[in-house]
């Protein structure tokens, strides 16, 4: 019988067909710019799973500082890695995409990436993302865009970017920002990291880990955390 977290959304589907399967252990190539590079989100993903425990994951990372996924296309070392066989998915992503144009870009490249991915035997994801800290009022624009480019390319939705608009209600002063208020401080990582997680493995933890690659977190935070990933999912699978 399938989990009630697979029950209840079709992007988390990967999990419950390595489930089935009776594997825990899944192979994931992250392509992404630098706000998958930052504090290593893939590495994150990784160690998140490890301290959870029951499924391994193993990540490969092609994340150059400012590329879109047009421009992973065009140079071809995120392509080759796809090429090299045994990933189980592909989670993608790109700058914040909020403005007409780029929403066009978005849709376009994720579709065509999504269809690589799955002609690999690798089911493609699309990482929502966010805007910079001064540009916090496009949130809604980034998250419709990526939520359309999704659906589009009949890709998962990872909506970290929910997540965080959430978290933020929740408690206002989380310092998901890094410092250039874009790049994701530790904290921000995080709290991507375990949409991911719940992504990939069809599974959100009763509680979440409060040590990850050397971030404690407070248990008022783990508490926010979680309950921003559900409301994220819930969220995608509402019509």
């Amino acid at each position: 019988m399938r989990s009630a977290v697979c029950a209840l959304a079709v992007v988390l589907a990967l999990g419950c067909a390595g489930a089935r399967a009776g594997t825990r252990h899944l192979h994931v190539l992250f392509v992404g710019n630098s706000l998958t590079a930052t504090n290593d989100l893939p590495g994150t993903v990784q160690a998140f799973a490890h301290a959870v425990g029951g499924v391994e994951i193993d990540v490969k990372m092609v994340a150059p500082g400012g590329y879109a996924l047009e421009d992973h296309w065009a140079d071809g070392v995120a392509r080759a890695a796809l090429d090299a066989g045994g990933w189980d998915a592909v989670v993608m992503q790109q700058g914040p995409s909020s403005l007409p144009d780029s929403r066009v870009n978005l849709i376009e490249w994720t579709s065509r990436w999504a269809d690589e991915a799955r002609a690999h035997g690798a089911r493609p994801a699309l990482l929502t993302v966010w805007p910079e800290r001064y540009r916090y009022g496009v949130f809604p624009a980034v998250i419709a865009n990526y939520a359309a480019a999704a659906k589009a390319a009949h890709a998962a939705s990872f909506p970290a970017g929910i997540a965080w608009v959430d978290a933020f209600h929740r408690a206002p002063g989380l310092r998901l920002y890094g410092p250039d208020d874009f790049h994701p401080s530790r904290l921000g990582t995080y709290l991507t990291a375990a949409v991911v997680y719940t992504g990939l493995t069809g599974e959100l933890p009763r509680a979440l880990p409060r040590d990850v690659g050397g971030t404690h977190l407070s248990a008022p935070t783990v508490r926010v955390f979680r309950a921003s990933v559900g409301v994220a999912y819930r969220a995608v699978k509402a019509p």
